[in-house]
């Protein structure tokens, strides 16, 4: 998933300047198709940290094994300073930090605060065509009609980049910048 993070990342929000990531295999044995049994070649869940040029933190969690708790299968939290934003792939909701309770910290009482109730949808001016679709589209009127399309060699060579990043990054238990991999 680290190219994918990649390129969502760095049209979004700036350039992935290092990294630092603990990969994991929480299912050492699986089952195929026929219902054998095997042990596990690949790890299943990655645990990201990045740094970007502009000081902005991303944490990412990559995972096969999580159970999905959340309204959408992915989820892109989002905090700023004047609030906050929790986008899927269909939905999107905010939280102005005027709107954000201040809830007290007491183990002993139930949490008075539905923190769901706090959030507003942010309404969708346009309805959206399945994403991967779109790019194959435009990919082809790359080819066809000479379109320019933004997602180069370069960049999937930079999505590359960041996984070699993170694969020493996970070797050696320590932050790797990206301009270290080439």
């Amino acid at each position: 998933m680290f190219p994918h993070w990649q390129y969502v990342i760095e049209e979004m929000f700036g350039t992935i300047e290092s990294v630092v990531v603990l990969a994991a295999t929480h299912i050492p044995e699986r089952v195929d198709e026929a219902g054998a049994p095997y042990v596990a070649t690949a790890d299943d869940a990655a645990y990201g940290i990045l740094r970007l040029d502009n000081g902005v933190v991303v944490q990412v969690n990559s995972s096969w094994t999580t159970r999905v708790r959340r309204d959408e299968l992915v989820t892109f939290h989002v905090d700023g300073t004047d609030g906050s934003a929790v986008a899927g792939l269909r939905d999107c909701v905010e939280q102005h930090r005027s709107a954000t309770p201040r809830p007290v910290w007491n183990p002993d009482i139930p949490n008075p605060i539905d923190f769901r109730a706090t959030w507003l949808d942010v309404p969708s001016t346009r309805a959206y065509e399945n994403g991967f679709k779109e790019q194959w589209e435009r990919y082809l009127r790359h080819v066809v009609d000479d379109e320019p399309f933004p997602w180069t060699f370069e960049m999937a060579a930079r999505g590359a980049g960041l996984v070699e990043a993170a694969l020493r990054s996970d070797a050696e238990r320590r932050w790797v910048r990206l301009d270290e991999v080439g």
